[in-house]
């Protein structure tokens, strides 16, 4: 086998690293460009009766998206308090209990399958299972749908942040015949708690700009979310029908709506970093 030359390694080297930085600096310009245009465009709809008023009559100016606001808050925790513990105790069994077991492995096939899956597909899947046998759109039905999707990413965190865990612990704890329930439970958990409290962010993160679920299942609904049982207002569902509607205010209303989830997913996203560093 022929060596290269130093030159020749060093100019590879360097083109190498232009194309990368290149890549790189297109990402990061490519996402200020959007920001930018989010907060330049949504912050001018941003205002008292934004936060507080129930959306106008199409061709009315005024009114705001507090309906949609709550909704979206109520249809959210539902899911993460569906998903948060499945996902939770599903993950400790694989990383504690099954790992090797027949069983356990066909949980984590069906975890990465459910991760790959478009959410369309599984706002579908709920529209056929509850939407359509019940006849009508509900909070609850875009409740499951979002808990779909959160699920296999509160699996494999759990999962991963667990095995991290040195093994030496665990031994310590079981050496002082400690069950092995409690040492998961006092120990285990414990040691990785920021991990999993980082891996429920990025889920919920990870569910908060899901339109296609919602417009499957919740639907939407110009009124206050007084019960999940029917149609419910979501933030989501409502830049959809409002950025595709000829009228400027509601348009206008879109640009915040979409700047205020923006805005949502950023904190929640840096939240996720400042446990992850131990802050």
């Amino acid at each position: 086998m022929k060596r290269r030359s130093v030159a020749s390694r060093r100019i590879f080297d360097l083109g190498m690293r232009l194309v990368a930085g290149s890549a790189a600096a297109a990402g990061i310009l490519a996402l200020a460009w959007i920001l930018a245009t989010v907060v330049s465009r949504g912050a001018a709809a941003f205002s008292p009766a934004f936060f507080t008023h129930l959306p106008t009559p199409p061709g009315v100016s005024g009114g705001g998206l507090a309906n949609a606001m709550l909704g979206t808050l109520l249809i959210t925790g539902l899911a993460a308090l569906c998903s948060i513990p499945m996902g939770l105790l599903a993950g400790v069994y694989l990383a504690e209990f099954g790992r090797e077991s027949r069983f356990a492995a066909v949980v984590r096939m069906a975890t990465n399958i459910l991760m790959g899956v478009p959410s369309i597909i599984s706002g579908v899947f709920v529209y056929t299972l509850l939407v359509a046998t019940t006849g009508h759109f509900s909070g609850y039905a875009g409740a499951v749908a979002l808990a779909l999707i959160m699920l296999p990413v509160i699996v494999r965190t759990t999962e991963d942040m667990l095995l991290l865990v040195p093994g030496a612990l665990r031994e310590a704890g079981l050496a002082l015949g400690t069950p092995r329930w409690r040492v998961t439970r006092d120990i285990v958990l414990r040691s990785a708690r920021k991990g999993l409290l980082t891996g429920v962010l990025l889920a919920v993160a990870r569910v908060s700009g899901e339109t296609a679920p919602l417009l499957f299942t919740s639907l939407n609904s110009p009124y206050w979310p007084e019960r999940l049982g029917q149609p419910t207002a979501n933030l989501t569902v409502t830049i959809f029908s409002y950025a595709m509607s000829p009228f400027r205010d509601w348009q206008a209303q879109a640009w915040g709506a979409a700047m205020l989830i923006t805005l949502g997913v950023l904190a929640t996203s840096l939240c996720a970093r400042l446990f992850i560093r131990g802050k």
